[in-house]
């Protein structure tokens, strides 16, 4: 049956119906042509050109098939760079990608068995980055191995080491702050230590021991009220003081010689004080409460005896 001419209705259709991906098993990849069914298949492996083409290839296949994977290869690789750079894509979905080019390189006529075996050849070369998810599958990143990326790497891991020691001078000052902070309580304990086994000690020898109640009693105690005969003592001790006082005043007179006379000596009353003439200019002293309202002050034993003698002394005259 002859061809189609270029631009006719059946030219036309034929290209609509060849533009979508065909079946693998008729495709030519020595010829890198598709056929529509097993019929045009066979008509194509019987042609002259197919055969021809086949016989160049037989005389080296190993060189026919390392120029398919390495053209492979490179498809791949460049799709790869360009779609996704150095992101992790699914292989198997990456692949179905790279195939939807009518005419890339089919993976039957590679040194490869499978896309996994694929997969794992490019991790080995270093060509990519494999990642095996388990039941995903595995996944890929290429991997940028051009100067300026090399470049870039280094003054990353440059700034990552610098990064590093800074954190570990930082790491090291904290650690050193902890220790001295430790060290100090260390100290500070054992002298708590020290000070309350010295506050127990002293408890232990005063005596005072914890949880007893202590009672503090604020109320003032009079001073002891001194017994009868002391009082009849002390008595007759100021008694005995007014009445020398007074002969002492009645002797300095007539001694003097004063004209006024002299005030008759009784026991009974004291001799009066001479008038002293009145300050004008003087301040104003504070009068003294009564002698009842003031508070005796307690006597001493130096002032019991004193009196206790001139008791005596005026018994005896």
């Amino acid at each position: 049956m002859p061809r189609a001419e270029a631009g006719s209705t059946k030219s036309v259709a034929n290209k609509l119906k060849a533009a979508g991906l065909g079946r693998l098993r008729w495709y030519c990849q020595a010829c890198e042509k598709q056929m529509r069914d097993e019929n045009g298949f066979k008509c194509h492996v019987a042609s002259e050109t197919h055969v021809r083409k086949m016989q160049v290839i037989g005389e080296d296949p190993r060189k026919a098939i390392n120029e398919f994977s390495q053209q492979f290869l490179s498809d791949f690789m460049r799709l790869l760079r360009t779609a996704h750079g150095e992101k992790k894509v699914h292989l198997n979905h990456f692949y179905q990608e790279y195939i939807n080019d009518k005419h890339h390189i089919h993976m039957n006529a590679t040194k490869w068995n499978s896309l996994t075996d694929f997969g794992k050849h490019l991790g080995r070369e270093g060509l990519c980055r494999v990642y095996d998810e388990g039941e995903k599958g595995l996944h890929v990143s290429w991997i940028d191995n051009s100067p300026d990326a090399l470049r870039r790497q280094e003054a990353i891991r440059k700034k990552e080491r610098q990064d590093r020691g800074d954190e570990e001078r930082e790491q090291k000052l904290i650690q050193d702050q902890i220790e001295r902070a430790n060290k100090a309580k260390a100290e500070q304990a054992k002298a708590n230590n020290a000070a309350a086994s010295a506050d127990e000690e002293e408890q232990q020898k005063s005596g005072w021991e914890e949880g007893k109640k202590i009672s503090l009693n604020f109320t003032f105690k009079k001073p002891p009220t001194p017994p009868a005969d002391e009082k009849d003592k002390d008595k007759d001790a100021s008694s005995g003081s007014d009445k020398e006082k007074e002969n002492g005043e009645i002797n300095s007179n007539l001694a003097k010689g004063t004209s006024k006379p002299a005030a008759p000596f009784s026991f009974s009353k004291k001799a009066e004080a001479p008038i002293k003439p009145k300050n004008v200019f003087g301040s104003a002293k504070r009068k003294d409460p009564p002698v009842e309202l003031q508070r005796k002050a307690p006597m001493s034993n130096m002032q019991r005896i004193m009196l206790e003698e001139q008791a005596k002394r005026r018994k005896v005259f």
